[in-house]
């Protein structure tokens, strides 16, 4: 069984079952285990003089881990292969996040707040409907990468072992990969890292999302994506606010905190609603749709 034929039935796999929480309500999922041992080596090596060195020394030690756990467990089968993957795939428990912060904003904006919160680590507090529905779909563009695209991509490349390295190095940046006095020397080697290995997925998400809107305006997705601060998220970002024609990014609150980020498509339409979080849901699964097409090819040819 070819590996696309594989990822093919791992990616239908979780857009129909998702996270059932009769399962991980028992057992650790397997990005909490990722955590837990990321958090592991944060507390147990990020100290001394050397932060840097030992920060490079534990992610050089993921990679291998995962790449021998990822390489054990695909010398159990296809089968076996399939489950994996599904399970660190994330499409469906995407959708459905995101769609909950449309159905608690219909309710209330107080229950929209609150949905968000569980996606976004900004304030929320203080969000009205257009803030709170920006937020879903940033998140909802740059989890489609980070979540969806990226780890599909690596299993593609390099089998489960790529899979299982690129959810641990993107475990940890989402864990240490911060610019604060804890992390910004012990998290830069998984930082870096995570940017090289996200680089090629975050463009092909952008063009997945962009071209079944028949959206061609490439030079200002690029433009847009180099002013967000990340060298990455900006892609999936901005080629989003232009499928829908809305803006996104912005100012916006941390900690107590505003700070005054660029917005992206700053031309886009500038209220938003929880009817554009449902027209960002049918573009994720746009976006799904196209790249399982690109494994069909992969198989036929």
């Amino acid at each position: 069984m070819s590996t696309a034929a594989v990822l093919i039935c791992a990616l239908c796999l979780d857009a129909l079952l998702g996270e059932p929480r009769w399962l991980w309500d028992r057992v650790p999922h397997p990005a909490v285990l990722m955590g837990r041992f990321v958090g592991f080596l944060d507390q147990r090596f990020n100290t001394g003089r050397n932060k840097r060195r030992n920060g490079i020394l534990c992610t050089i030690a993921l990679v291998i881990i995962g790449g021998a756990l990822g390489y054990l467990l695909s010398t159990a089968g296809p089968l076996v292969e399939i489950i994996v993957a599904a399970m660190l795939l994330a499409q469906k428990s995407l959708v459905q996040h995101v769609a909950a912060v449309a159905d608690g904003l219909r309710m209330s904006l107080r229950e929209g707040q609150r949905m968000v919160a569980r996606i976004v680590s900004r304030d929320t507090s203080v969000m009205d409907e257009t803030l709170v529905a920006r937020a879903a779909l940033e998140s909802a563009a740059e989890n489609l990468s980070d979540g969806v695209i990226a780890p599909a991509f690596w299993f593609l490349i390099a089998g489960l072992p790529g899979l299982v390295v690129y959810k641990l190095i993107n475990t940890a940046d989402s864990m240490i990969g911060y610019r604060t006095p804890r992390h910004e020397a012990f998290g830069w080697a998984a930082a870096r890292l995570d940017d090289v290995l996200n680089l090629i997925p975050a463009r092909l998400t952008a063009a997945l999302l962009a071209l079944p809107a028949r959206c061609f305006d490439f030079a200002g997705i690029r433009a847009d994506a180099g002013r967000h601060r990340s060298p990455n998220a900006g892609w999936p970002e901005a080629a989003l606010s232009r499928a829908l024609g809305v803006a996104l990014a912005g100012p916006r609150a941390y900690d107590g905190q505003m700070q005054d980020f660029p917005y992206v498509n700053p031309d886009g339409r500038s209220i938003l609603t929880p009817v554009d979080i449902d027209a960002g849901i049918a573009m994720l699964w746009k976006a799904w749709a196209g790249f399982l097409a690109l494994c069909v090819l992969l198989v036929l040819m």
